[in-house]
């Protein structure tokens, strides 16, 4: 493979981050259908059963960075498109709450190869990282979008069955479009040449260790959002706006909306401290959490469309932080230890977002997510001002046939 990815690449490699967000909230989308359909009085009683799912996209990770470094990336996304796509198929067969949560779980497995592999097989070589993650997290965030609004419509007129079975056979044409399209990795990344100086141990590890608790807590702000919106809308909604397929819009709206802050971030990652920027964007999340706390109708509405925009704005900032200060021979292992932590951590908000629903309301859980962005910003304070570190030429990979760990 050429030390940039090639045009079509980039693009499958968006579409595959669309498919991963999108594919993994159909069920909080669906659940009210699902509940139904297997004869349970309340969706908050069902949400219990996708924590595998989000529980694996975590744990996942770990063997997916390994794999994808000394394996191959393009190896690895084959398998992520074709896993998603029969998993799914999978879940759309299933008839009790116990067979949908297995089906959830090894979808979860397979969407967890995304995150460690695609995206640093999408930045090898990028002149503008914090942009390419950019217009990547713009794609990723369309695809929450694009499951609010496609499964909206799917429940409606076709049943829940289908809003998985739909994207199911999607991710399957993305793969063989992937396998037509993507050159050949010549070699795995851990046996390429350095491309750029290691910053000492101490600082490195200063680095992960605060990004991984800032990832870990933005994680759970994510999947709250993302997982109770859509009940949250119906809630606040109520008496307002009851039609699911209106619903689906309105939030299909607000991830638009959010989504393309990350271009904007994207772009001034390339320019200004990160530091500064992630510090501001967290900043704002505290008082927009607190009042929609208690906000109803439009007012929160307009609320949920500022959150969502600094929820996703803060998105990018891990991703940079990975290609500025690892080497590319082994950001798939880093990415997926800082995953492994991160989302196992956040696969709890899943596991929660019922019950503490069903026991406090919506009014409780925002002002938990007020709190857990003030833990953000306690741990973005303690980032290092570190240097960038010094690009060097690559090398020819090495000749013995053992890769470094």
């Amino acid at each position: 493979m050429t030390n940039r990815t090639t045009g079509a690449t980039v693009l499958l490699l968006n579409v595959a981050h669309a498919l991963d967000h999108m594919c993994l909230l159909i069920f909080a989308t669906a659940v009210g259908a699902i509940a139904t359909t297997f004869g349970i009085a309340r969706w908050e009683d069902l949400m219990p059963y996708g924590v595998g799912a989000f529980f694996l996209f975590g744990l996942g990770s770990l063997p997916s960075g390994r794999l994808g470094d000394h394996w191959g990336r393009r190896k690895m996304m084959l398998v992520f498109f074709f896993g998603m796509g029969l998993s799914m198929l999978l879940v759309s067969l299933t008839r009790t709450p116990w067979q949908l949560a297995a089906a959830l779980t090894l979808m979860g497995m397979f969407s967890s190869i995304y995150h460690p592999v695609g995206i640093p097989m999408l930045v090898r070589g990028a002149p503008r990282p914090g942009l390419t993650i950019g217009i990547n997290g713009l794609a990723g965030n369309l695809g929450v979008a694009l499951s609010a609004i496609m499964t909206g419509f799917l429940v409606k007129y076709a049943g829940w069955r289908a809003a998985f079975a739909v994207p199911a056979l999607i991710a399957i044409a993305c793969g063989i479009a992937f396998a037509r399209y993507a050159p050949d990795e010549a070699t795995p990344p851990a046996k390429r040449g350095p491309t750029q100086t290691e910053l000492p141990s101490g600082q490195l590890a200063r680095i992960f260790t605060v990004l991984t608790i800032a990832s870990a807590t933005a994680s759970l702000l994510f999947n709250f959002t993302t997982n109770g919106n859509g009940e949250l809308l119906r809630e606040r909604f109520s008496g307002i706006v009851s039609d699911p397929a209106v619903l689906g819009i309105l939030l299909a709206l607000v991830y638009v909306a959010g989504s393309f802050a990350q271009i904007a971030v994207g772009s001034l990652i390339d320019r200004v401290s990160l530091k500064r920027l992630y510090f501001a964007i967290v900043a704002c999340q505290v008082p927009l959490f607190a009042l929609a706390a208690l906000a109803d109708g439009w007012a929160l509405y307009a609320l949920m469309v500022g959150f969502m925009i600094v929820v996703f704005g803060a998105i990018p900032f891990t991703d940079a932080m990975i290609v500025r200060y690892v080497d590319d021979r082994m950001r798939s292992r880093v990415t997926g230890m800082r995953l492994t932590v991160a989302f196992g951590v956040s696969s709890l908000a899943v596991w929660l977002l019922g019950p503490i629903v069903k026991a406090a309301g919506f009014t409780t859980l925002l002002g938990l997510m007020a709190f857990i962005a003030l833990m953000t910003l306690a741990a973005i304070a303690f980032l290092p001002k570190a240097q960038r570190p010094a690009i060097v030429t690559p090398q020819p990979p090495r000749q013995s046939p053992h890769a470094a760990d």
